[in-house]
């Protein structure tokens, strides 16, 4: 069977993970996660418009910088993010990708 690397996300800068960031399939895909609220999505649940092997490019792509995790469950690879360590590791990174707008702090 089939197991995918994750990498720590304590050891990835932020450049590495703003890189994988930076492409419209891309975050797509997070944002597609993120609407899926803590769900594992199959490769075949998201919507791209793209080949199979670019599609499989670009999840390597976020798994390598730690944004996304995946596993082997029989013939599908199960995709989820990891929304809580990337909060904890880059606090608000997404909220941006979402597309909604940063907490503004209040002046004294």
């Amino acid at each position: 069977m089939k197991t995918y690397p994750h990498p720590q996300l304590d050891d990835l800068p932020l450049a590495e993970v703003m890189q994988a960031l930076a492409d419209p399939c891309r975050i797509a895909i997070v944002r597609t996660l993120l609407e899926a609220d803590g769900r594992e999505l199959a490769c075949g649940e998201f919507d791209l418009g793209v080949a199979k092997a670019t599609c499989s490019h670009h999840f390597d792509v976020l798994r390598s910088a730690g944004i996304v995790a995946s596993r082997v469950e029989g013939t599908r690879c199960m995709t989820s993010l990891r929304k809580d360590e990337i909060e904890t590791r880059f606090p608000g990174l997404l909220r941006l990708v979402a597309g909604e707008a940063p907490a503004r702090r209040r002046r004294r």
